[in-house]
């Protein structure tokens, strides 16, 4: 439970929801990958070693977010690790936020997570192993707010591995496009030098919807991350709070916006609960503040309470703008596409990447030809990652196929399902146009509608090793 909980803060996923959902019958990873063996599956699908909860397991949670591990312990971390590849790992994935202003992935108390703080010399023990194998890859967030030397890690992280690192992620943003700028530039020169450096491209649109009940993406920001810990009751106690509510309002006036939201000023209020406050939405907060005759980050708070936080409020995508993202997407490094993998579900809908790229980004933008769209989707993922049996039409591959009505094909309005376990729900971007879906040569999808059929299979790494080397 203690590592749901992680989960429920870290990623949005309710803590009911994985209650209800979650079979743990499995300790270890290798039983985990049998567990994911022996359940339906509709989709194929492959597992990193996740590196918090191997270090958590060795160390306890306390001490692996504190020090680092002592000779025992490391010793025992490398073996766990060398077993997990062995039963099918396809290499390890991390999170580096540290405990600053990029921090917002924390855990359910507010502090950062186990990798979070990490040694760089911890995961360039684990780096050497994929080295010493010949096979996997890694999947790295690393934003400790020191640009230079995040991007100088990445390096270091490839080399050391001598494996493809799917760096996670580049997007636009319009107010400092030199960021992504010096991103490509960094991902070329990488390149240059024979490493196999990959950016994973956020190519969707970032907009979210959000309600204070649980939201977490303002955690890089301590004076808002202290209000919005807890439950609908503890945070409201804590938004009345004199001084947690002074500090709140001097973050807005002298504080760094916030990582993912960019200036709170400009988040808008989506759909309120009560009827009485229909007149604030479509309003920013900077505009909320004037209508209410109170600070912005008053009223944004004093909104959301007397509305029990159930008040909606959107960001307004920044990281759009048509020539700044064609400048990421023509870079042959960039894979495009970040869905989030189910997480923040209550927040985003990043998993409308393909759809979003074939309607409008390839059809009405023309950023791509369909048939660079098409390998970029399909072949470069299975590119990057190492696999030579899947990504392309040909002879003897995967038949994962996707059926199409070119012309047709569009997204649908955000809408709220109750899909989840324990009727749990979650925003959700339909599309029309898709005819026909296919996973190893079985229909599971005709026109939208599900057929049921459950042919889907996990991917361990054995076969595509050699590929991954050469990657």
């Amino acid at each position: 439970e203690r590592m749901m909980l992680s989960m429920e803060r870290v990623e949005a996923i309710p803590l009911a929801t994985m209650k209800a959902g979650m079979d743990w019958d499995w300790e270890t990873f290798p039983q985990w990958l049998d567990s994911i063996d022996r359940r339906p599956k509709g989709i194929n699908v492959m597992s990193f070693v996740p590196l918090n909860p191997l270090m958590i397991y060795v160390m306890g949670v306390e001490a692996a977010k504190s020090r680092d591990p002592d000779e025992r312990e490391l010793k025992e971390m490398l073996r766990m690790m060398e077993e997990s590849l062995d039963a099918g790992g396809v290499g390890f994935s991390m999170q580096r936020l540290g405990d600053g202003f990029t921090s917002v992935q924390r855990d359910y108390d507010g502090t950062p997570m186990p990798t979070d703080t990490m040694s760089d010399e911890l995961c360039m023990a684990f780096a050497r192993i994929l080295k010493r194998r010949g096979q996997g890859f890694i999947q790295l967030t690393q934003a400790k707010n020191e640009f230079t030397a995040d991007l100088d890690f990445g390096l270091k992280l490839a080399e050391a591995s001598d494996a493809a690192v799917l760096w996670n992620a580049v997007q636009v943003n319009e107010r400092h496009p030199h960021q992504h700028r010096r991103m490509l530039k960094w991902v070329n020169e990488a390149r240059e030098k024979g490493l196999k450096v990959w950016m994973q491209a956020i190519t969707t649109p970032n907009d979210m919807r959000f309600k204070l009940d649980n939201f977490n993406l303002f955690d890089g920001n301590g004076a808002w991350r202290d209000v919005t810990i807890g439950d609908v009751p503890t945070r409201i106690a804590k938004m009345q709070d004199p001084k947690l509510r002074e500090a709140v309002r001097h973050d807005y006036d002298f504080g760094s916006a916030p990582f993912v939201s960019g200036p709170i000023a400009e988040i808008v209020v989506d759909s309120v609960a009560n009827k009485e406050n229909q007149k604030y939405v479509g309003m920013t907060i900077a505009q909320l503040g004037v209508a209410m005759n109170r600070h912005p980050a008053d009223a944004m708070l004093d909104l959301a309470i007397s509305e029990q936080l159930q008040t909606v409020f959107y960001v307004v995508p920044f990281n759009y703008r048509e020539d700044l993202l064609d400048e990421i997407l023509q870079n042959e490094w960039t894979v495009p596409g970040v869905s989030d993998g189910g997480a923040h579900t209550k927040f985003l809908n990043f998993g409308r990447y393909p759809t979003n790229m074939l309607q409008d980004l390839v059809r009405d933008r023309g950023s791509y030809t369909l048939e660079e769209a098409h390998y970029r989707l399909a072949a470069l993922p299975a590119v990057a990652a190492g696999f030579s049996d899947r990504g392309t039409l040909e002879v003897g591959r995967a038949a994962d196929i996707v059926v199409y009505d070119y012309d047709n094909l569009r997204m649908l309005p955000t809408e709220i399902v109750h899909d989840l376990p324990g009727n749990e729900w979650r925003y959700v971007e339909k599309a029309e146009g898709y005819r026909y879906t296919l996973v190893n040569g079985e229909v599971t999808f005709v026109d939208g509608v599900c057929t049921g059929a459950i042919p889907g299979k996990l991917l361990r790494h054995g076969k595509a090793a050699e590929a991954t080397k050469a990657a």
